[in-house]
């Protein structure tokens, strides 16, 4: 399988983490966890479905994924390539005119977002580059022309910096005071621009170092406890609402 990563330009930087050119032979099918930003794919070969409830649902060649706080499962034709975008945490919204909110723990077609004569123009372009590095200058140029200078949400970058500082384990009360605002105002200000409520967002965050401090610590016990859980049975619980496992199954299957 081949997963390479790209750096974007310098105009898209504040707004996109990074590209990635993804290619696999086989069919397959993988977990994908939250993170925290929103993802657009497209393939220019072979076919993505999201598989939930035992349902297969086949997805758009375009597609954007929103935020989510469980796993989500694909399955991928063989010989399948596809172009993704990762998205900075506030960035999506320099390109979607719509509240991002609309698009928690949904993978929907861009056609609902975009005119499909555009992107049937960058679908082309797509499936005919010979190389990456042409397949990434036709997506940079897509943002780049769907870009609405629409000026970030300094109250929402303040509230996303101070979940960071805390990495997840803040309750909205005390976000609420170190920003002075009410509750309902920054709620919504954040789930538009976000894509999530701040609760549910502290929450991806916090579970997300869990799974990356898991080697620092002496056990699961000890994980849970300096992340907040208290209770043993409310981190299983919360932990395997995320992954899909429990975390003796999580971080067993990782070794």
């Amino acid at each position: 399988m081949k997963f390479d990563t790209y750096i974007p330009c310098d105009i898209l930087k504040p707004f996109v983490k990074s590209f990635a050119v993804q290619e696999t032979t086989k069919e397959n099918t993988y977990k994908v966890l939250p993170g925290t930003g929103l993802v657009i794919g497209f393939q220019y070969k072979g076919k993505l479905s999201r598989l939930q409830n035992e349902t297969e649902t086949p997805l758009s060649i375009s597609g954007v994924s929103g935020l989510a706080d469980h796993s989500i499962t694909f399955k991928n034709s063989p010989d399948i390539g596809t172009v993704l975008i990762f998205f900075k945490e506030a960035g999506a919204t320099q390109f979607f005119r719509q509240p991002l909110h609309e698009l928690f723990r949904e993978s929907v077609s861009l056609d609902n977002f975009m005119l499909r004569s555009e992107l049937l123009c960058l679908e082309e372009q797509l499936a005919e580059a010979r190389t990456d590095t042409q397949r990434i200058a036709s997506v940079e140029h897509f943002l780049i022309s769907r870009m609405t200078n629409t000026k970030p949400d300094k109250l929402v970058l303040a509230a996303l910096a101070l979940i960071h500082r805390r990495k997840g384990n803040i309750r909205i009360k005390e976000l609420t005071e170190q920003l002075f605002i009410s509750q309902s105002p920054l709620e919504k200000r954040f789930r538009q621009v976000v894509g999530a409520s701040p609760k549910k967002f502290a929450s991806i965050v916090r579970l997300k170092n869990i799974i990356q401090q898991y080697d620092t610590v002496n056990s699961l016990t000890e994980l849970g406890y300096e992340n907040g859980f208290y209770d043993q049975a409310h981190f299983i619980k919360e932990f395997k609402a995320f992954t899909g496992d429990t975390p003796e199954k999580f971080f067993s299957d990782k070794k």
